[in-house]
C-alpha cells in the first residue's frame, strides 16, 4: 500500500488529523492497533476548549456537539471553611467551553472517515516505523496472520503514551521530563443526573471532583493513594469519601446509586522532545501526559493536531518545508503551558503526602489571592480556556 501519510492510532486525534487531511485532498492510511469497538467504548473525559470546539465546527464535525453537548461557562471550586471560587471563562475571555464526552467525539469521527470512504485499519498489530529518517519512509504491520508493508512520505504518531512511534525516535535524540504524582484519581460512573457544574472540592482529606457526561451519565473522583486499586474501593466506601468532602448542601445535591465503572487514574506529567524526528511527527499522548487537573489532554492533542495538519498541508499542496521544520518548536510552547496550569492547579486542589505547614500556607494564599484578585482570576480565566494557536 502506498499513501502520503501514515497515521499511527486511531484514537480521536488521529482520527481528527486524517479527516481534516482528507479535506485538503491528501491521502492518508490510519492504522489502529484495537479493534473499532474497543476505541469507541473507551470512556475518557469530555470537557473541551473553545479552541477544540471551533476546530469541530471549522471541519464539519461541530452538528451533534452543538445539538447535544453543553456549553459551560467555567468550573467551580469549592474550598473546606472558605468561599467558593468560580473560574469564569466567559466573564474574562469571552469565550465557553463545552462538556462533549470524548466518546461522542470519536463517534463523530468514525462515522465522517467512513462516509469519506477513509482507509481505518483496525487491529493492526505489531506495528514498526521504518527508515523515518529519509524521504521514504514505511510501516509495517500485521493483521490477519499475515504482514502488510505501507509506504508514505510522512508518519503521523498519534498512538498515545505506549505506541510504538516515540520509541522510535533513538534515544540519543530523545529528551524525556517525568513528574510522577504519589497520588491518583479514583473515579466511578453512576447512571444519575449530574450536577450543573464541573467541580472540585479541596478537602484536607483529598479533594474531590464532580463532572459531566451527559443528561443521565455522572463522573465522579476522589483523590487516593496511588497504591489502591478499584477492588479497594466498594461503592459504600466511595460515596462515602465523597460526600465527606463536598460541603454538606452540594453533597445533598449528588444522587449516588450503583455504579456502572469504576478505574484508578494514576497522575504523571510527561513530555518528550522534540515531537519530529526526520519524517516522523509524534502528537497527542505519544509526545505528553498532562494530570487531569484542568482537563488538558484531549484538547492538547486537538492543538498538536492543528499545527500538524497545517504543516502538511503546506508541504503537500504549496511545497513549502517552513512548517514542518518549526512544527516540534510550536507545540512545544503550548505543550509547556498547558503542562504548567495543570501542574499549578494540581497542586493548588491536592493534599500532597509528608508535605510541610509551609506548604500548605502557601496552597491557601494561592487560593486567596484567586478570591481577591481580579487579576489573578482573569490570567487563569485565560490560560484555563486555552491559549489561542500560534499564528
Amino acid at each position: 500500500m502506498k499513501t502520503q501519510v501514515c497515521i499511527i492510532g486511531g484514537g480521536p486525534s488521529g482520527l481528527l488529523l486524517s479527516h481534516i487531511l482528507d479535506l485538503n485532498g491528501i491521502d492518508n492510511v490510519v492504522l489502529e492497533r484495537q479493534t473499532k469497538d474497543y476505541v469507541l467504548g473507551r470512556i475518557r473525559a469530555g470537557v473541551l476548549e473553545h479552541n477544540s470546539v471551533q476546530m469541530l465546527r471549522d471541519y464539519g464535525l461541530g452538528e451533534r456537539m452543538d445539538r447535544i453537548g453543553k456549553p459551560k461557562n467555567g468550573t467551580l471550586i469549592l474550598w473546606e471553611n472558605r468561599p467558593e471560587f468560580f473560574i469564569d471563562v466567559k466573564k474574562w475571555t469571552g469565550k465557553q467551553m463545552m462538556a462533549y464526552g470524548q466518546t461522542n467525539i470519536t463517534e463523530d469521527l468514525y462515522a465522517a472517515r467512513e462516509s469519506a470512504g477513509g482507509a481505518v485499519i483496525c487491529e493492526a498489530d505489531n506495528v514498526a516505523l521504518n527508515d523515518i529518517e529519509t524521504d521514504a519512509p514505511f510501516v509495517i504491520y500485521e493483521k490477519d496472520g499475515a504482514k502488510h508493508r505501507v509506504d508514505c512520505q510522512i508518519i503521523a504518531g498519534c498512538d498515545g503514551f505506549h505506541g510504538p512511534s516515540r520509541r522510535a525516535i533513538p534515544q540519543t535524540h530523545r529528551r524525556e521530563f517525568t513528574r510522577e504524582y504519589p497520588f491518583g484519581w479514583m473515579g466511578v460512573m453512576v447512571e444519575k443526573p449530574p450536577l450543573d457544574d464541573f467541580i472540585y472540592a479541596y478537602h484536607s482529606d483529598g479533594m474531590a471532583m464532580a463532572a459531566q457526561r451527559n443528561p443521565m451519565l455522572s463522573r465522579y473522583y476522589v483523590q487516593a493513594p496511588i497504591t489502591d486499586s478499584p477492588s479497594d474501593w466498594s461503592d459504600d466506601r466511595f460515596w462515602e469519601t465523597l460526600l465527606h468532602r463536598f460541603p454538606a448542601e452540594v453533597a445533598a445535591q449528588i444522587q449516588t446509586g450503583p455504579t456502572i465503572e469504576k478505574s484508578m487514574a494514576p497522575l504523571r506529567s510527561f513530555v518528550s522532545e522534540p515531537m519530529r524526528h526526520g519524517r516522523l511527527f509524534i502528537a497527542g499522548d505519544a509526545a505528553h501526559i498532562v494530570p487531569p487537573t484542568g482537563a488538558k489532554g484531549l484538547n492538547l492533542a486537538f492543538s498538536d493536531v492543528h499545527y500538524l495538519q497545517r504543516a502538511l498541508v503546506a508541504f503537500f499542496k504549496d511545497g513549502k518545508h517552513a512548517l514542518l521544520e518549526d512544527y516540534s518548536q510550536t507545540a512545544l510552547r503550548r505543550v509547556w503551558s498547558a503542562e504548567n496550569i495543570s501542574w499549578r492547579l494540581t497542586k493548588l486542589l491536592h493534599v500532597f503526602p509528608n508535605e510541610d505547614p509551609f506548604e500548605q500556607k502557601i496552597r491557601e494564599n494561592d487560593y486567596d489571592l484567586l478570591l481577591m484578585s481580579e487579576a489573578a482570576q482573569h490570567a487563569l480565566a485565560y490560560e484555563y480556556i486555552g491559549l489561542p494557536f500560534d499564528d
